[in-house]
Order: C-alpha cells, then sequence, then structure tokens
C-alpha cells in the first residue's frame, strides 16, 4: 500500500473551486477515497464560532479504483477551518482524521486542519516562473562603476577574489556591482525562466550588505543612485520581469538620519521611534540593550549598529507606511514602481517583550502595498516556524526555511559539510525521506493552501552556504533542484547556484557572477548544472500542474520519494531517488490510458523506469535518479 492508496484532499482546484471566497459562501469540497482505503462513510467537521459541527459528505462520483466525496463548508470565520471523519470499521476507534498533515487514526488538534480564507490569494505573476535572488555588489559590473567614489568603510576587493568568511571583512568588502550591471544582464534572468528579480537592499548603508540603512530616502551612490534605480525598473519590465525590493521594518543602521536626530534630541520625534532603555515596553531585563552605548537602546539581537523601531509610535507608522512618501510606498511609485516588497526580519518587526503588534504591521503593509498596486506583492523573512504569522490577510507568504530548506538539507545534506542552521548543535545530513515529507507535511498544514502554494522555497540565500557546497556534489544538487522547481510554492534560486558556486555559510556565499565564462564554462560556471537549473526552471515555467497544481504525495521511503501535481486539466509525477532503492508499486489508475510522457531526466544523475505491471505501475531503478512524467 502506498500514499497514493490513502484518502485525499487539498485546497488546489481539483478540490476546492478556485477564486476568492467570501463571509457567507457555501464552498463544495471534495475529498477523493480509494477503494483501498477501507473507507466507511465520509464527514466533514468544521469549527464555527469555536464550536465543531459534523455534517455527512455526500459520494459525488464512483469510481473503479477511488470514490470522490463532496461536502459544503460555509465561510463563516477569517479564516474557517475543516477536516474530514473517515468512517473506518478495522481502525482502532472505528474511524480516521483526514487533515492537511494526512490521515490518522488517532483525535489530533485543529492546528493542522484545512483552511478558507476570505483574504484575497497572493498575486498571480508572483508563482509564474523563478524569482531571482541577486546582492547587488556581486552580480555585474557595469562601465559606470569604476567612476564612483566609494565610502570609506570600503574594502576595494578584486572581481574574482573569494568573500571573505568571517568578520569584519565580509561586511567591507566591496567588488563594485552596480544596478546599471543588473540591467545589462537581464536576458540571462529570461533564459533560466525567471520572471521576477528580487534584490537585497539598495539603499546606502554602513556595509555591502545594506541591511543597516542610513536612509530610507534614496539609492546608495555606489550603485548608481536613484536614476540607476529607475533605469533598471523600467528595463525589466520592458522586458515583463517584476522587481521587488528589500526592506528592514525592524530597524535602521546606527547611521541612518532619525537615529541620529534620536540620539541628540530626547525630545524630537524622531526620538520616540526607537526603543530606548527603560521605556515603554522595554523589558526591564535590558534584552537586546548593549550596556556599551548610551544611552541605552534596544537592537536587532543586541547589534549596536543595528537600532530597533518602536511599532507603538505613530511617527513610525506614518514615516514608514502611511505617509504618501512613506518608506514603503515611495519606492511602488514612479518612476520606479516596484511590484512588492521582501521585508527583513519580519518575525521580530513589532515584537519586543511584551508588545506583539507582528500581525497588525504585516496587514498595514499589504493593505498600504495593494492601495498603490492592487497586484503587488508582500513576503516575510522568517527562518523558523512561521505559521503562527500567515494566516493568509498579512503577508502573502514567507521565504520556507522551515517547510522546504530545513527538510530537504536534512535529507540530501553531506553531513561532513557540518552545517548548524540557527546555531543548533548537531549538523545536518542523510535523515530519512518520510522524515522530509511529514516535515513538509506538518508546516504546509498549518497555512491556508493559497500561502502554501505561494510560499518563497529556496534552496539557499545570501545568509546560508551555498547548496553545492552544503550538498556536496552536483548530482546531489540536481535532486534538490528538482525537489524546488516540482514542489509547491514559488521557487526562489539565489544567482550563482545556477552555476555551482560555493560558499561555507552566508557571507562566504556572497560570490560573485564569472561572466566570463558563461559561454565556454570554467571553473566558476559550471555549464552541465547551468543547463539542469534552466530546464527545470523553465519546466516549471511552462507545467500549469507544476506552477499550479495540488500535491498528493505517493512513496516516501528511507531514500525515495515520489508525489503527484495534478490540475483539473494535468497530471504529473516526480520521483527523486539520493541512492539505491527496491522501487515501489503505485496503484494502476497512475497511468492513465497513454504512454507517460517524460518531461524531465537526470543529467548528472540517472532517469527512474517506469512501466505498468499485473499488480500496478512499477517506478524504480538505480539512484540518484530523478525524473519527471506528464501522465494520461
Amino acid at each position: 500500500m502506498t500514499l497514493l492508496d490513502q484518502p485525499h484532499h487539498d485546497g488546489s482546484a481539483g478540490y476546492v473551486p478556485a477564486g476568492r471566497h467570501e463571509a457567507g459562501d457555501v464552498v463544495p469540497v471534495r475529498v477523493r477515497v480509494p477503494h483501498a482505503a477501507g473507507v466507511a462513510g465520509v464527514w466533514l467537521r468544521t469549527v464555527r464560532d469555536g464550536e465543531p459541527r459534523v455534517a455527512e459528505a455526500r459520494l459525488d462520483r464512483a469510481g473503479e479504483h477511488e470514490d470522490t466525496y463532496v461536502a459544503d463548508v460555509v465561510v463563516h470565520n477569517q479564516p474557517t477551518p475543516y477536516r474530514f471523519l473517515l468512517g473506518a470499521p478495522r481502525a482502532p476507534g472505528g474511524y480516521r482524521w483526514l487533515n492537511g498533515a494526512g490521515v490518522h487514526e488517532h483525535d489530533v488538534p485543529d492546528a493542522g486542519d484545512f483552511r478558507l480564507t476570505t483574504a484575497p490569494p497572493a498575486p498571480a505573476w508572483l508563482g509564474a516562473g523563478t524569482v531571482y535572488q541577486v546582492f547587488p555588489d556581486r552580480f555585474a559590473r557595469s562601465a559606470r562603476a569604476g567612476d564612483r567614489t566609494l565610502p570609506a568603510w570600503a574594502v576595494p576587493t578584486a572581481w574574482d577574489a573569494e568573500p571573505a568568511p568571517h568578520a569584519p571583512l565580509t561586511a567591507q568588502q566591496l567588488y563594485g556591482g552596480d544596478l546599471d550591471g543588473i540591467a545589462e544582464h537581464l536576458g540571462h534572468l529570461e533564459d533560466l525562466g525567471v520572471t521576477t528579480l528580487y534584490m537585497t537592499p539598495i539603499f546606502p548603508g554602513r556595509s555591502n550588505h545594506r541591511y543597516d540603512a542610513s536612509s530610507f530616502g534614496s539609492v546608495d551612490p555606489v550603485l548608481g543612485g536613484d536614476e540607476a534605480f529607475a533605469r533598471l525598473t523600467a528595463a525589466a519590465h520592458a522586458r515583463g520581469l517584476r522587481v521587488m525590493g528589500d526592506v528592514t521594518t525592524n530597524h535602521t543602521g546606527l547611521g541612518h538620519d532619525w537615529f541620529a536626530r534620536a540620539q541628540q534630541d530626547p525630545g524630537s520625534p524622531e526620538h520616540g521611534m526607537f526603543l530606548w532603555a527603560g521605556s515603554g515596553d522595554v523589558p526591564a531585563d535590558g534584552a537586546d540593550i548593549d550596556p556599551r552605548h548610551q544611552p541605552g537602546y534596544v537592537s536587532w539581537l543586541g547589534h549596536h549598529t543595528l537600532p530597533k523601531l518602536d511599532w507603538s509610535n505613530d511617527e513610525v507608522w506614518r514615516r514608514m507606511v502611511d505617509a504618501d512618501d512613506s518608506v514603503i510606498a515611495r519606492w511602488l511609485q514612479a518612476p520606479y514602481e516596484l511590484d512588492g516588497w521582501r521585508v527583513d526580519v519580519a518575525n521580530m518587526t513589532g515584537r519586543y517583550g511584551v508588545a506583539d503588534r507582528a500581525l497588525q504591521v504585516a496587514q498595514r503593509l499589504r493593505e498600504r502595498i495593494t492601495q498603490l498596486r492592487p497586484e503587488g506583492a508582500l513576503i516575510a523573512e522568517h527562518f523558523h516556524d512561521y505559521t503562527g504569522d500567515l494566516p493568509g490577510d498579512g503577508w502573502h507568504a514567507s521565504m520556507n526555511y522551515s517547510g522546504f530548506s530545513r527538510p530537504v538539507w536534512g535529507w540530501l545534506a553531506d553531513p561532513a559539510a557540518g552545517y548548524r542552521h540557527l546555531g543548533l548543535p548537531v549538523p545536518y545530513g542523510r535523515g530519512p525521506g518520510r522524515a522530509m515529507v511529514a516535515a513538509m507535511r506538518d508546516f504546509a498544514s498549518r497555512v491556508p493552501w493559497q500561502v502554501a502554494a505561494a510560499q518563497w522555497n529556496i534552496l539557499g540565500s545570501h545568509d546560508t552556504p551555498r547548496v553545492r557546497s552544503l550538498l556536496g556534489s552536483a548530482e546531489t544538487v540536481e535532486l534538490a533542484a528538482a525537489m524546488l522547481f516540482a514542489y509547491p510554492g514559488t521557487p526562489m534560486l539565489f544567482a550563482g547556484d545556477e552555476t555551482g558556486a560555493v560558499g561555507s555559510n552566508g557571507e562566504h556565499a556572497r560570490t560573485t557572477m564569472a561572466w566570463d565564462q558563461a559561454a565556454t564554462g570554467g571553473p566558476r560556471w559550471d555549464l552541465t548544472t547551468y543547463g539542469v537549473f534552466r530546464s527545470l526552471s523553465r519546466l516549471r515555467r511552462d507545467c500549469g500542474a507544476l506552477r499550479d497544481g495540488g500535491l498528493r504525495w505517493a512513496v516516501a521511503e528511507d531514500d525515495a520519494v515520489a508525489f503527484v501535481r495534478e490540475t483539473p486539466d494535468e497530471r504529473v509525477l516526480v520521483v527523486v531517488a539520493r541512492g539505491p532503492w527496491s522501487g515501489a508499486t503505485l496503484p494502476p489508475w497512475v497511468l492513465g490510458t497513454q504512454a507517460p510522457e517524460l518531461l524531465y531526466g537526470g543529467s548528472y544523475v540517472a532517469t527512474p523506469s517506469l512501466s505498468a505491471g499485473p499488480d500496478g505501475v512499477r517506478v524504480g531503478g538505480a539512484g540518484p535518479a530523478v525524473g519527471v512524467w506528464r501522465l494520461a
């Protein structure tokens, strides 16, 4: 018995009518029940105003191998939770539950229930193709870059030099990449199947990463200034690309003009915009206050260069969100016309001590963005459990470290790499596939489907080791890339991963692009790896089931996983094996009435076999291997 023999429901169009749901709507939801599951009756359990209600589902279609039941969910609360009770006389207690995490033979909490939300979904363009992350200093230099005056903190560095892996040099090295350089290489993004350019901060600061902004009112002159930014967004939009910016709503830099005035004049409006020792929401324990710097102020994780904004202050709201020239609003308007924001340290914004305004900040940011750009997007940086912060009406999605990156790393990472994410005392490495699947299902089950389907799935970013270094081989990177482009959500690619870039930690991973090797290949531009990412990215962009389909797990074994992505019009089977495995037999209905079409087979690794047999559909073969098939 495989996972395909289990009852299934998700929030995709095959099970829930597409479109936004309003309060009072009666929404028919469907659940597919294979005969092999031995289910005797299906009921829908909803929760209205905190009280559970149960109603019997109707048989909608009786099939040769599985039946479809339908039940009506009344959208009453925001969000409205529901799950299915499955009559199962042979199971202990006589029933099972089906929720977002799967089928359970015991009572389960409501946290994993399916959810209908009245909030609009993320804009469709966000998931139309790949999001491409650019660290502006390391992507490309234009001819103008050499004429610019460098700031005093900068250490000029040769383009081909290896980034320093440790402070203080990591923040000071300046390679000279600029916005005109990015504009000159937009064809590279198009060739990869990219539809959205996302850049880390472009505001001036006292570091190459610029998360310590000294102003939100202008673009760093080292990058070309406001005019270069306007040229870049216009060039990207002319090619049909969207552009997203990066902003720190949690803090400014120590050199920010707001903070300078706040320190100089305790009676100034700016003073009230920051959290100070002994004031308001600051607890007496002095957490995140560096006693070496007086007067004492709260900063991000105690780093004195990043003073924390106080979101109980009206002036913060005005300058960051509400005013016509606010940080969020200004850059969404002409001549720049950003298509949305990724928000740094989103999980900490508005939170300190007993104060928690994080959801309010997210909702107001989204409201302001969509006032100016109805199709604007809002993405949260969140390194750990984001599920409580994503009810659907604030952040459209988050960077999916917990629900994608960490499970995939845990399955595929080379233990010798010794990576310890977020300071955990044990390294990742070669855990069982079933553990990866369980983690993915747990996190996806705790947010509405429309959020799960928009999450930014990543193999690495400017804050992590390079995926090539973490996984240890180009072969394993191909397996991870297949997961990235086939799993529900929006794939995000850090510039350079497609060329085989290496780096042992976030700072060391901020490598430059070896444009001089792009045509012929070289030690810093692996043409085969580039072909893997290009093929998979373009496949996802062009395949409706991989873009918009539901997710039905088929296999979750130690060394192999398989799943089906499906829309009402298309079904795709994805198989990824990290090593040799005995194979699996899937139900006979998987293949349908026509031969499967291989959409992607291994480049570095093998392609699994797929064939019909007397007992069902046999998939297997030597590993490592990857295969993607379109099914009838």
